[in-house]
């Protein structure tokens, strides 16, 4: 069976601070470079940088626009962790613990690219979480 990989398009202003952050930085596989895109591997997934001359902002929070990866493996998640802190990329919100001892608990952290864009990367401790557990309503931190 063939698997189904997930794209995503995402703004940025310069492809060479581009490659230093998911390139060197997370360890994605750079793809095919055109003058205005970077198509990128990030664990499997193929996300591509876009080079926009809007002006980018930061946002006020995490919500409601990020993007990121969900290990099925804590080791995995604790490999990036320690991948980041080691080439020093900006934390939005460091490492924590979310929901503890309930069936949504799960590890997360943010990382935030050079062009404001924000990564979340989490480990749910009980894999019904990622997609089920429709009786609890919470989501995320409050906002």
């Amino acid at each position: 069976m063939q698997q189904t990989l997930f794209h995503l398009a995402f703004p940025v202003s310069n492809l060479e601070q581009t490659r230093e952050f998911y390139v060197d930085g997370l360890g994605c596989e750079p793809g095919r470079e055109g003058g205005r895109s970077l198509i990128l591997n990030l664990h499997g997934h193929q996300i591509v940088a876009q080079v926009t001359q809007e002006p980018l902002m930061p946002q006020k929070g995490i919500y409601p626009r990020h993007f990121g990866l969900v290990f099925t493996a804590e080791a995995d998640w604790e490999t990036l962790l320690e991948r980041a802190q080691h080439k020093g990329l900006k934390f939005h919100q460091q490492p924590k613990r979310r929901f503890i001892d309930s069936p949504l608990e799960h590890c997360t952290f943010f990382l935030e690219d050079p062009f404001y864009n924000l990564l979340e990367f989490k480990f749910y401790c009980h894999p019904s979480a990622i997609f089920g557990e429709a009786t609890f309503a919470q989501v995320g931190d409050p906002g």
